[in-house]
């Protein structure tokens, strides 16, 4: 089932979430719904906060990604098979030299703002069977988890973006929470009356 997107301006994106056990009800019926909610609006990550739930909760499929020409064979099909779920992450170490990518978000649809992240990071997580996992991550992948962590730590990319930028774009994201915005996949708008 394709879930309402939460937008922008609405306080449970900034929200730190809350840990969840292994009998969260419909876990499994959830995840599959925020998978195809992600899909649905084209999107690389998806965290439980952006459809409304503050749990630590979050899905990834980094698949298109690996649609561009400038990588290498090895990065293409690591790209095409990152497909995960955490459940109850932690970052536990973030290195190397920082590094900027234009990053967009399904919650603030048509803004996008070159954001400056370390390339390397640990984590640990639980995996959708409540299996303990411990990765390493690089690159792009390091890339999105990063992005979607900090959704259930109650951040949003654009609080990484200069005072300035964000006075450029603060009527555009005063737009997004009045659903002032046409996106082709249902949202639900803070300052709005209905889901568009």
């Amino acid at each position: 089932m394709t879930l309402p997107i939460i937008a922008y301006g609405s306080p449970v994106l900034k929200k730190k979430a809350v840990e969840i056990s292994k009998d969260y009800p419909k876990l499994n019926e959830l995840i599959d719904n925020m998978f195809e909610t992600m899909y649905n609006a084209s999107g690389v990550g998806l965290a439980a906060p952006q459809i409304g739930l503050s749990i630590r909760l979050f899905v990834v499929d980094a698949k298109p990604f690996a649609e561009d020409d400038s990588l290498s064979d090895a990065e293409i099909k690591e790209l095409e098979s990152f497909k995960r779920v955490f459940i109850n992450p932690k970052i536990t170490e973030e290195s190397g030299i920082e590094w900027d990518f234009n990053e967009g978000c399904l919650s603030i649809p048509d803004v996008h703002e070159d954001i400056f992240r370390k390339p390397e990071i640990k984590i640990e997580y639980l995996d959708e069977n409540f299996e303990p996992q411990t990765q390493v991550l690089s690159g792009l992948p390091a890339r999105v988890v990063q992005h979607e962590y900090d959704h259930i730590e109650g951040i949003l990319f654009t609080d990484h973006i200069s005072s300035l930028k964000k006075r450029l774009i603060k009527s555009k994201l005063n737009h997004i929470s009045k659903g002032k915005i046409d996106v082709g996949y249902k949202m639900k708008y803070p300052l709005a009356k209905k889901i568009r």
